[in-house]
């Protein structure tokens, strides 16, 4: 394989489908496999309806979908404008191959074109590689914040 023949592009709604599979191949690396509640329909809602909240490139090879880098803008009170990087996933047979660098650079260029102050993603404290390699460009890897969180179910039981 050369990193040549990799296309990175914008995703597109028939890509859902590899994405989703993309994102289950991920639960189980990160031994979270029952986590994922999300569908192809909420996505397709989520991504392409009529209030899209998320974006994503996809790295394509021989035709067929050998990662993805999905996004969102985000806002802080701090710094205004950023881009929150969801996840880079590349699945387990491309991996090493430098996809997910031309992913993460994609998604740098596009934060860069935005004209975001920060980008922002998390990193799992045990991934030593992904750690390694957002090291690699420089990143601040900061332990002093702590991700909070509620799931679906405490919200609507803590809603009015």
């Amino acid at each position: 394989m050369s990193i040549e023949n990799i296309i990175i592009r914008k995703g597109e709604k028939d890509d859902l489908p590899a994405l989703l599979k993309l994102i289950q191949e991920l639960a189980l690396f990160e031994k979270a496999p029952d986590e994922v509640t999300n569908s192809l329909s909420a996505m397709e809602e989520d991504g392409f309806g009529k209030n899209p909240v998320f974006e994503f490139f996809v790295a394509e090879f021989e035709n067929e979908i050998a990662g993805i880098a999905l996004f969102f803008t985000k806002y802080s009170t701090w710094k205004g404008k950023g881009i929150y990087l969801d996840d880079l996933i590349v699945t387990e047979k491309h991996r090493s191959k430098g996809i997910g660098k031309k992913l993460f650079q994609k998604v740098i260029d596009e934060a860069k074109k935005r004209k975001a102050r920060q980008m922002h993603w998390q990193v799992l404290d045990w991934n030593t590689p992904a750690i390694d390699f957002y090291k690699s460009y420089a990143a601040s890897v900061e332990a002093e914040w702590l991700d909070c969180k509620f799931k679906e179910e405490q919200i609507i039981k803590l809603s009015n």
